[in-house]
């Protein structure tokens, strides 16, 4: 028998609404909310375990819930009325899911490098938006992994995964100390590439063809000393217009895209 919720005031709703809202929650009971066919998908493509997965009838499509249904056989499925679905939802056109997972946390052991890896290091990311964008352009580029240091916002922020598309689960991600991060980088022979307005290199001088991690500062203050003082070399993006710096999502795919093209875009 299938369970249905329409009221607000069920407990799981509350739950959830609470988990989209409150990363300490997120923490203390390891759940995180994903909203969407195709996040979800990916989730589950990438391994991460749904817990429960929650569902308006009306807003999806018959065939698309049968086929979650039997790839995730163990999971719980609840059907939920128009108003609690909408009122759950962090955007309109979610199609009429959302699933609870538990969230995955790699450790550096855990990646997976190439032969001339290339990884995008964001220190301390603050906009769950632009975390959800820069991971789009290391998903496109295919890069090795991103490694998050010093994170001020939750990466599995409900708007970090939107902005993702979902790559957020696909995506090699470790979150790490700056140091940590740094002395990783040193054992594993890749090159610290640090973006600063105070480089003397532009980005297009600079040679990508070997293993290598392009550092991202934040945009209210770029990398800190610790970056500044440990990279191999300073690059910059010529600016020409009255202002001297751009979004953190535009100025990491200019970079990126530069060392796929180096790279042939293998």
């Amino acid at each position: 028998m299938v369970k249905v919720i329409s009221s607000l005031q069920n407990p799981l709703i509350k739950n959830v609404l609470l988990l989209s809202d409150k990363p300490r929650a997120r923490k203390e009971q390891n759940r995180i909310v994903i909203e969407g066919l195709r996040e979800i998908r990916l989730a589950i493509m990438s391994g991460f375990n749904i817990t429960d997965l929650l569902y308006c009838p009306g807003l999806v499509s018959a065939a698309d819930l049968k086929s979650l249904a039997a790839e995730e056989k163990h999971t719980e499925m609840i059907e939920v009325s128009p108003d609690v679905f909408n009122r759950m939802a962090y955007r309109r056109d979610s199609g009429g899911l959302i699933a609870l997972a538990e969230p995955r946390r790699q450790v550096f052991s855990d990646l997976l490098l190439g032969k001339q890896p290339l990884l995008l290091v964001l220190e301390t990311v603050e906009k769950p938006g632009n975390l959800g964008a820069l991971l789009r352009t290391a998903d496109a580029a295919n890069l090795d992994a991103v490694i998050i240091c010093d994170p001020q916002t939750d990466i599995y922020n409900p708007n970090a995964i939107r902005s993702s598309i979902g790559c957020i689960f696909s995506m090699p991600i470790v979150t790490a100390a700056s140091g940590d991060a740094i002395a990783w980088m040193r054992g594993a022979g890749i090159k610290i590439l640090g973006t600063a307005l105070t480089a003397s290199h532009f980005y297009h001088e600079t040679d990508f063809c070997q293993p290598a991690a392009i550092v991202m500062g934040s945009e209210a203050n770029g990398l800190s000393s610790t970056w500044l003082e440990e990279a191999d070399d300073l690059i910059k993006i010529p600016m020409r217009g009255k202002i001297d710096s751009m979004n953190v999502s535009a100025s990491a795919a200019i970079v990126v895209f530069e060392a796929m093209r180096q790279r042939g875009f293998l």
